[in-house]
C-alpha cells in the first residue's frame, strides 16, 4: 500500500477571487438601496409638509379657482304618475350662443417657515349672447318650466376668494347676484339635498323679465376672486373665447384645452395665452339638467402657476437613480483597485456608499433653504471632495486622488444634467450606464478573476524556458 503524502506548502496564501468581489461590490451596492429608501421617506414627509402648508394658505385666498360664465337656469318640474310621490324638479339650463372671457392676473409668492405658494387676484370678465328661441323646446319630456324663477347664473370654485361683488348686466340692466336660488330650492326626486354642480359654488341673480321664451339678449358679468396655483375658465358657451393674461413667468397650460398655436407669450414679465372653443369641440350639449354643468369640468381652459424652484420633486427625481450612482462609483474604486493593486476592504465600500447617501440628505436640507441649484452645488462638492479625498488616503496615491476627484466631479455633474434634461433623463442615464459598464470591461480585461495564478510561479516558468 502506498503512502499518500500532501503537496508540501509553498509558505503563500491562496489568491482572492476578483470575480466574487466585484460581486461583493455589486451587492453591496444593492444593499445601499435601504438607506436611500429611508432618505425617500424623508422626503416624501417634507413633501407632504409643503402640500399642507399650500393647502392652509389655499384656503385662506381662496385655493385653485374655476370660473362659469353666465348661463341661464329656468326651474322645472315632472309631474310624478303616482300621486303619492312628489314631482321631480331640477333646473333646465341654457348655454349662451356665443361667450367671451378675459382674465387678468396679478401674482405673488406668500411664504410659511420653508415652504412658498404661488397666489394672485385675478379680474374676470364675461360677455355672453342668448338666443332662447325654441329652447323650450329641448327640455324634459313632460318638465313644467317656471319662467317666473329663471335665473342667470355665474360660478366660481370657491367664493371665499371674492374680493369685490360680482357685477352682472343683462340686456343692458344691472341685476342682483347672490346665490343661485334655483339650486337651493331643487330637490332631484324629492331628495333634501340640492344639486350643486360639483366643484361649483353657484351664484344668480333673478332674471325673469328678460329671461322669456324666445328672447335674444346679452349678458355681462364681472368679478375679481383671489386664488391659488391654478386658474381655469370653463367653456360655457356654444362657442367661447378666452383671452388670459398675467405677470408670472412660469406657466404651466392645462385642463381640456390648450391655448391655439401662435397665440401665446411666456417671457420674464409674465404670459399672454388665447383658447378658442366651438361647439363641436365642446362636447355638451345646448341645454340640459343641472348634471351638464358638471360635464364641462373636461372643458377646462386652465394655468397652473408653477413654482420652477421646487426643490422637492428635482431631489425625488436625483433619488430615482441614486442605485445607478452608488453602483457607477463602487465601480470606479473596484478600478482602482485593481490596477492599483491594493484591495479595499467591503467596510470601506460601506462607508463610501453612506458619504453618497448623506449627499441626498445634505441637498434636501440645503435646497429648502436655498433652491435646488446652489443646494446641489454645496452638497455635491462637500461630497465628491470626501469621497476623492477618501480614494486618496485609501490608495496611499495623491495622483489616485486627482483621478479619481476628476472621475466623480465627471459624474455628478452627470446627475445634474440628469435634473435638467427631463425629456432625456432616461436616455442620456441609459447611454452613461453602458458607457460606466464598457469601461469597466476594457479596464478589466486582462484580470485573473478566479485568481488562481500566481505571477511569481509563471514567471518562474518562463525563466526556466
Amino acid at each position: 500500500m502506498s503512502d499518500v503524502r500532501p503537496a508540501p506548502w509553498s509558505g503563500r496564501a491562496p489568491r482572492r477571487s476578483t470575480g466574487l468581489k466585484l460581486l461583493l461590490v455589486c451587492a453591496l451596492a444593492v444593499m445601499m438601496s435601504v438607506p436611500a429608501l429611508f432618505v425617500f421617506l424623508l422626503l416624501n414627509d417634507r413633501t407632504h409638509r409643503a402640500e399642507q402648508v399650500a393647502g392652509e394658505i389655499s384656503a385662506v385666498v381662496g385655493g385653485p379657482q374655476t370660473f362659469l360664465g353666465p348661463v341661464v337656469g329656468i326651474p322645472y318640474q315632472i309631474p310624478n304618475t303616482d300621486p303619492k310621490q312628489p314631482p321631480a324638479r331640477d333646473v333646465f339650463v341654457i348655454f349662451p350662443i356665443k361667450g367671451d372671457a378675459t382674465v387678468e392676473a396679478r401674482s405673488e409668492v406668500r411664504r410659511r417657515s420653508l415652504f412658498k405658494v404661488p397666489v394672485y387676484v385675478a379680474d374676470v370678465a364675461f360677455t355672453a349672447h342668448f338666443d332662447l328661441t325654441g329652447a323650450a323646446a329641448k327640455a324634459p319630456e313632460g318638465a313644467v318650466l317656471d319662467w317666473s324663477r329663471a335665473e342667470l347664473l355665474v360660478a366660481a370654485s370657491d367664493a371665499r376668494g371674492a374680493r369685490s361683488d360680482v357685477t352682472l348686466i343683462a340686456a343692458g340692466k344691472p341685476l342682483s347676484v347672490a346665490p343661485a336660488a334655483a339650486f337651493n330650492q331643487v330637490s332631484l326626486q324629492g331628495a333634501a339635498a340640492s344639486p350643486q354642480p360639483a366643484g361649483l359654488q353657484m351664484l344668480g341673480a333673478p332674471a325673469a323679465e328678460i329671461v322669456r321664451p324666445d328672447a335674444v339678449f346679452d349678458a355681462q358679468a364681472k368679478m375679481r376672486f383671489s386664488g391659488a396655483q391654478r386658474l381655469a375658465v370653463l367653456a360655457f358657451a356654444k362657442t367661447t373665447t378666452l383671452q388670459a393674461k398675467s405677470d408670472w413667468p412660469n406657466p404651466s397650460f392645462d385642463g381640456g384645452f390648450l391655448p391655439d398655436p401662435g397665440r401665446r407669450t411666456i417671457d420674464a414679465k409674465g404670459f399672454t395665452a388665447a383658447w378658442s372653443v366651438p361647439f363641436i369641440a365642446r362636447g355638451v350639449p345646448a341645454q340640459g339638467n343641472a348634471d351638464t354643468l358638471s360635464r364641462l369640468g373636461a372643458t377646462a381652459l386652465g394655468v397652473s402657476f408653477v413654482e420652477p424652484a421646487n426643490p422637492y420633486q428635482s431631489v425625488a427625481r436625483s433619488l430615482k437613480y441614486a442605485l445607478m450612482f452608488i453602483g457607477l462609483v463602487f465601480l470606479a474604486y473596484f478600478i482602482f483597485e485593481t490596477l492599483a493593486g491594493k484591495r479595499v476592504h467591503p467596510a470601506q465600500y460601506l462607508l463610501i456608499g453612506l458619504a453618497q447617501i448623506m449627499f441626498y440628505l445634505l441637498l434636501l436640507s440645503i435646497a429648502e433653504q436655498i433652491g435646488f441649484d446652489g443646494g446641489f452645488a454645496i452638497a455635491a462638492t462637500a461630497t465628491v471632495s470626501l469621497i476623492s479625498a477618501y480614494a486618496g488616503w485609501v490608495f496611499e496615491s495623491r495622483r489616485q486622488g486627482v483621478i479619481a476627484l476628476i472621475a466623480f466631479t465627471l459624474l455628478y455633474a452627470l446627475i445634474y444634467v440628469l435634473m435638467r434634461l427631463e425629456d432625456f433623463a432616461l436616455l442620456v442615464g441609459a447611454v452613461t450606464s453602458f458607457a460606466a459598464i464598457a469601461a469597466v470591461m476594457y479596464f478589466t480585461r486582462r484580470i485573473d478573476w478566479y485568481g488562481s495564478r500566481d505571477p511569481a510561479v509563471e514567471t518562474g516558468s518562463k525563466e526556466s524556458v
